[in-house]
This record gives structure tokens, C-alpha cells and sequence, in this order.
């Protein structure tokens, strides 16, 4: 793939406590290998993603999900102007580039990522690999201004039929002629009413899965969790599922007039 456009997905990583374990059940779940090395998971030789150690007990055992950013330190000081928190200022990580960690308004934590000499994804929307992000919020309309004024992301609402169709919206990337459907990256859900107050905004990594029923079971046998059963939406079919650590995440399988759509970054 190319350069990632400024404030467009370009990386997610999973900080885990069992490396080890984490590889068999990514192994397992999308066919990944990994890179000693650097940390990466391949899907047929291609970067898609990053497996790390968790540090720190404190920290959760989550899938972040990072921004592009040509400078980090301007970014993080719009971040601020904008309503926005800095939980790590931009801090430099070697030939990686240099990162940062942010929340947005509503409290969703998400990455910043200077690219160095290595560029993200090197695929996306295949099977395996990252196609769509969900930013889940209490504070729709901060943090919808939050995001535009941040990254230039384009929002418009859901088009098509749907559960609480009128609530979600969908984003694409700055400088889209055409804002819609076939060009958005990801989308701005409400959190229900009934979500307890004690769970935070959240964005949510979506990976694109050839059959998502089938992946369900797959999850379950590597002694993953189903937190929310295979459903249809107006993107395709979809589940979210924790990782045998508790990690979070989604999968997705379009359906056949969906992955005929030309975009960037869609499953």
C-alpha cells in the first residue's frame, strides 16, 4: 500500500499478556504468522497488524487502533484545542516513527502514528486483515465536530435501512469528493441507554472475515468469547467477539454487492 492519508487508519496493535498465546489464537483464528523481529503479524507475508507484550497490569488488554499523522506533535496540539486529552504525548519509537495515544471527547482512547521507515498496513480489507472502525460514544456530537476538526474526516449519516440508522454515521477521509457509502473507513455509533455508565467510549477494530459465522466457532474452539452473535447490518454480517485474553474486537463479512464497492480500506 501506499502513503496513509493524514488522520486515516494506517496501524492496530494488541498489547496482550501472553504473547505466546495470543499467536496461536490470531494463528488459528485469521492464519497469521509472526515477525520476531518486529512484532507483526503477517497474513501471507504482508503486515496487518501488531502483537506486543502488556507491560504494565494496569494497562488494558485491548486492540488499539492508530491515526496517520504526517507531524505527531502538531496533531497532538490540535487534539487539546479540540476537546480532546493527550494519555501519551508523541514519544519516538525508533525506525517505527513516532506515536502518541489520545481520547477523544467521549473518552475513546485511540493512536497517533508518524509513520518512520515502515509504512502500516501493507493490506487491508482482505480476509484477515483490518477493513472498518466504530467509534461508540455518549457524546455524538462532540465528538463528531472533535474528529473533523482533528483529521478533516467527512461525516455523513447512514443511507441505507438499519437498526438506529438515524443515530450512526458514517466517516470518510479528508478531501473525499463524494462522501458516502463506497468511500467511508469507519462510523460513529451512540451507545444505548442501557450500556452501563462504567463502560467507556471506545473504538472498536473490525477484521474482515471470509464467513463470519464460520470465524464465530472458530473464536469459541481457540477459547475466545462471543460478546455479540453474528448479526446483519447494512455493511455486511457481523459479530464482536473478546480474544482468549479478553482482547476486543469485530469481524465482518461483506456481502458479495459490498466487496464489488471500490473504497479504501473496505472489506
Amino acid at each position: 500500500m501506499g502513503a496513509h492519508a493524514q488522520g486515516t487508519p494506517s496501524w492496530v496493535e494488541a498489547q496482550l499478556p501472553d504473547l505466546e498465546a495470543g499467536r496461536r489464537f490470531y494463528g488459528g483464528l485469521f492464519g497469521w504468522s509472526f515477525d520476531d523481529d518486529r512484532r507483526e503479524a503477517l497474513l501471507d507475508g504482508r503486515r496487518v497488524a501488531g502483537i506486543i507484550p502488556k507491560r504494565d497490569g494496569r494497562m488494558p488488554t485491548t486492540w488499539t487502533l492508530y491515526l496517520a499523522a504526517s507531524d505527531a506533535g502538531t496533531v497532538a496540539a490540535r487534539i487539546k484545542d479540540a476537546g480532546g486529552r493527550m494519555v501519551m504525548e508523541p514519544y519516538p519509537v525508533g525506525p517505527f516513527g513516532v506515536r502518541a495515544l489520545a481520547a477523544d471527547p467521549g473518552g475513546a482512547v485511540f493512536g497517533v502514528r508518524q509513520a518512520g521507515d515502515e509504512n502500516g498496513f501493507a493490506v487491508t480489507g482482505e480476509p484477515g486483515s483490518f477493513c472498518w472502525v466504530e467509534v461508540h460514544t455518549r457524546a455524538p456530537d462532540a465528538v463528531d465536530t472533535f474528529y473533523a476538526a482533528v483529521f478533516g474526516w467527512l461525516g455523513h449519516h447512514q443511507s441505507e435501512p438499519g437498526p438506529a440508522a438515524a443515530d450512526y454515521r458514517l466517516w470518510s477521509p479528508p478531501g473525499t469528493r463524494s462522501p458516502d457509502t463506497a468511500t467511508a473507513f469507519g462510523g460513529r455509533a451512540v451507545m444505548p441507554a442501557a450500556v452501563p455508565a462504567a463502560f467507556p467510549g471506545h473504538l472498536l477494530v473490525h477484521f474482515a472475515a471470509r464467513d463470519c459465522d464460520k470465524t464465530c466457532d472458530t473464536a469459541a474452539r481457540l477459547g475466545g468469547r462471543i460478546v455479540l452473535a453474528p448479526r446483519d447490518t447494512p455493511h455486511g454480517r457481523t459479530a464482536v467477539l473478546d480474544d482468549d485474553q479478553g482482547a476486543r474486537f469485530a469481524i465482518l463479512t461483506r456481502s458479495s454487492r459490498e466487496r464489488g464497492t471500490p473504497s479504501s480500506g473496505r472489506c
